[in-house]
């Protein structure tokens, strides 16, 4: 694969604010993880950063001012942005890639993960078993934090992470280029051993209290389960990515 990841590596996220601030370090191609505004900020240098965010597809919090002074007790001016600590990636760059490679592609999807140290659980998993990018949404999502680089053990450095604006969007291109979606869900009675996982596929996994959207389910060409034989009906999610994950692989390889 002609890519890469990790080529920019850093020890923590990057806090940086005050409106200026924030507009030239995305103007000069920085990754920024996240963005909190202040609610009711207004101004013509807030609407040039506003112009900004929504030409580099940038989400932004609107929150009170106290959590601001929280991460910051310096003049912010209602904004305080993180530059990530990772290189994000474009799906539609990584899939061509993995083809040319001769490779057949496996893609993670994580729908509404917001736990940090899972996240990065199942990043580490995800890298081990052979997963050629992890796809997050652009909001709602675990941020990318050095908890999360730390429970990976430095996986976050050596996956693509790609953040897409449409889960929804995305799924269909993933369909159109020739894989083969599974929803990794309770709402089934096939199990995950009955799937044959060596086409082309991307695992959508959801967070255990949200679960995965009723439109991606109804998106996916396979829903699958993994068994459970206790009291407790589910498993953590960086468990169930666990165990999915690596039947993908042992299919593949016998």
């Amino acid at each position: 694969m002609s890519m890469k990841p990790g080529v920019i590596k850093r020890e923590s996220n990057q806090l940086i604010f005050g409106i200026r601030a924030v507009i030239e370090a995305i103007k000069s191609g920085k990754e920024i993880e996240s963005v909190y505004v202040q609610r009711g900020l207004s101004g013509e240098i807030f609407q040039e950063l506003r112009t900004l965010l929504k030409e580099y597809d940038l989400v932004y919090q609107q929150v009170p001012v106290e959590k601001l002074n929280r991460l910051t007790q310096k003049n912010h001016q209602g904004v305080v942005a993180f530059i990530s600590p990772i290189t994000y990636y474009k799906i539609e760059d990584i899939i061509p890639a993995v083809y040319e490679d001769g490779k057949t592609p496996l893609i993670l999807i994580l729908d509404s993960i917001t736990d940090v140290r899972n996240f990065g659980a199942i990043a580490r998993t995800a890298e081990c078993s052979g997963v050629n990018a992890i796809i997050v949404p652009s909001k709602g999502s675990a941020q990318i934090n050095p908890d999360a680089v730390k429970t990976s053990a430095g996986a976050l450095f050596n996956i693509p992470i790609c953040r897409q604006e449409s889960l929804q969007k995305t799924v269909k291109f993933l369909q159109e280029s020739g894989l083969e979606i599974v929803c990794c869900t309770e709402k089934t009675d096939q199990l995950i051993y009955s799937i044959d996982f060596s086409a082309p596929l991307a695992i959508i996994l959801g967070s255990e209290e949200e679960g995965i959207s009723t439109e991606l389910i109804r998106t996916a060409d396979h829903l699958a389960k993994i068994p459970m034989a206790g009291k407790i009906e589910s498993l953590n999610v960086s468990v169930s990515a666990g165990v999915i994950l690596y039947e993908v692989l042992r299919q593949r390889m016998s």
